[in-house]
């Protein structure tokens, strides 16, 4: 087993603060930076975390990230906003708009924010979650860099384009979905690249249409999409929700996550909030329906194991591959006090 690291979820949050001072953004803007990764990192989901701390900052320090992004919110409609990120870190502006959205939706019912010229939006799971966390039912979609062919094609058009739903429960957390539209999310595959390892047969295929296990061949090729053709119409449907509407570059005009030069990716993310409250017995049939699922022999929510791994990193903190812990605590120590 590779060597970890382990750290308290305040240290971690501390560890990335500075990091992402010392590559020139305001106390704010890393502050928010730091705890989306630290959140990606506490739920499992890795290829959020750590992993994309030296491509950030790289990406910063280059300018293809606007370190001081001057973010704007204004109304398109009497519950339609829109964010523009400035060429910044996605995260900020995610903060902003979930700043706007939450009292929007409860005064109207329903409300919407587009944000363009954005980047790398993480784990939508931590950004639904918190819009349940305030008693909304919370939607969210994200187109990202090229990865996935159209369906019969050989070459990538579309993203991996998440979608993620969260919704309150009365008796626990908010149950939380987030799915890629890939097999798996691209993250995963940088991440195994970063680490040294295989990917498993079936998640992507390389350049020439091959299914590979070599992260660097599926990389420079395509990845395989969930539910064959349903899956590229669901990534079509991402790119109108979240590209079209916002304003912001379609997936094959995006500039990537991961290299610190070429075009901003200036993707776009659009968020949903729906107040339940008007539906009086909302809470009881949620309840009455996840009370269904549960009490079948094998069946488990979505969102399960992300709880337990929540649950876990709160009470004993984070494990983190010893050569990205390494990576990041030399960043902060280069960091300016």
């Amino acid at each position: 087993m590779a060597e970890t690291k382990h750290l308290s979820l305040a240290d971690a949050h501390a560890l990335l603060g500075a990091v992402f001072r010392g590559a020139g953004l305001s106390e704010m803007a890393a502050a928010s930076v730091a705890r989306a990764l630290v959140a990606a990192e506490a739920e499992g989901q890795t290829g959020h975390g750590f992993a994309r701390i030296a491509d950030y900052v790289a990406q910063a320090r280059s300018g293809k990230v606007n370190p001081r992004a001057q973010i704007t919110v204004h109304a398109r409609g009497p519950a339609s906003l829109h964010v523009d990120a400035d060429l910044g870190f996605a995260y900020p502006a995610l903060d902003r708009a979930f700043d706007a959205l939450v009292p929007l939706a409860r005064e109207m019912g329903i409300a919407v924010v587009a944000l363009s010229n954005s980047h790398h939006c993480g784990a939508l799971s931590v950004q639904v979650d918190r819009i349940a966390q305030a008693g909304l039912i919370g939607l969210m979609v994200a187109n990202t860099p090229k990865a996935i062919a159209p369906w019969g094609a050989k070459h990538a058009v579309f993203g991996t384009n998440p979608i993620a739903f969260a919704t309150p429960c009365d008796d626990g957390p908010p149950l939380v979905m987030d799915l890629s539209l890939s097999k798996v999310a691209r993250g995963k595959v940088m991440a195994a690249k970063k680490s040294g390892r295989n990917i498993p047969e079936g998640w992507a295929l390389d350049s020439k249409g091959e299914p590979t296990t070599d992260p660097d061949a599926a990389l420079a090729g395509t990845m395989i999409p969930i539910g064959q053709a349903k899956g590229t119409a669901l990534a079509l449907m991402v790119e109108l929700l979240a590209a079209a509407f916002s304003g912001s570059a379609f997936s094959h005009e995006a500039g990537s996550f991961f290299s610190a030069d070429g075009p901003a990716p200036r993707v776009g993310q659009t968020l949903i909030a729906i107040n339940p409250a008007p539906q009086s017995d909302y809470a009881k049939r949620v309840t009455q329906i996840l009370t269904e699922i549960t009490g079948m022999e094998g069946a488990r929510l979505p969102g399960a194991r992300r709880q337990a791994a929540i649950a876990v990193a709160r009470t004993h903190g984070l494990s983190v591959p010893a050569p990205l812990f390494d990576a990041a605590r030399a960043l902060a120590q280069a960091s300016p006090p």
